[in-house]
């Protein structure tokens, strides 16, 4: 991200300070298209400009610069939290519903309320506080942009940590999306507790065809 660019994502927060809006809220969400593990939403409150370089999209940055980012983040951060929602959510009521689950999970985790919610592309019902959403706004907005940070080193964890009880389906390096390796261990060993059923549906017995 250019200093030009930079600029214009400050500029940006500092429209709603003086709006009169002092806690901004960033939330956004990863893992809406892995076929296994929880989605996760980060929600990041600041109460002034982000002083911690690099900060931008996750999916811009290597897994070495989002966790060195991740503590420089949440000791900048008036408040910072992650929740889930699990792959049997996903299940019952849809990827859509289970994200906005686990962005009012990390709401209510903060431990403060926000003056105001920023979120990435899309609105988020259920909640009485004024936002904004806009498209690519992990890029416009650092508040969003921190928060995609959290709720990625966070989930990555989880993946690392889950993928000790099932090594065979390459959940460390591919985080429960559906990479070959992922693919050829639903083919051959089936589907486990933290796979997505509504995702895998008839996958197993496609895999194992093609």
């Amino acid at each position: 991200m250019n200093p030009e660019e930079l600029l214009q994502r400050a500029e940006r927060s500092r429209d709603l300070r003086r709006w009169g809006y002092r806690l901004l809220c960033g939330i956004d969400e990863v893992g809406r298209g892995a076929l296994a593990g929880p989605v996760a939403a980060g929600a990041v409150v600041l109460d002034r400009e982000l002083e911690v370089p690099g900060v931008d999209d996750s999916k811009r940055l290597t897994p070495l610069q989002r966790r060195r980012l991740a503590p420089l983040i949440r000791a900048s951060a008036v408040a910072a939290a992650v929740g889930y929602a699990t792959p049997r959510e996903i299940d019952r009521m849809g990827i859509v519903e289970a994200t906005r689950q686990a962005m009012h999970r990390a709401l209510r985790r903060l431990g403060v309320r926000p003056d105001h919610l920023i979120l990435d592309a899309f609105p988020l019902p259920g909640t009485d506080l004024p936002q904004i959403a806009r498209p690519k706004g992990d890029h416009l907005y650092a508040e969003v942009a921190a928060a995609s940070i959290l709720a990625k080193v966070e989930r990555d964890a989880l993946m690392e940590r889950i993928a000790l009880e099932f090594p065979a389906y390459g959940w460390r390096s591919n985080k429960g999306y559906g990479a070959a390796d992922h693919l050829a261990a639903i083919a051959s060993r089936g589907l486990t507790p933290w796979h997505r059923r509504s995702f895998c549906k008839n996958l197993a017995e496609r895999t194992a065809e093609g």
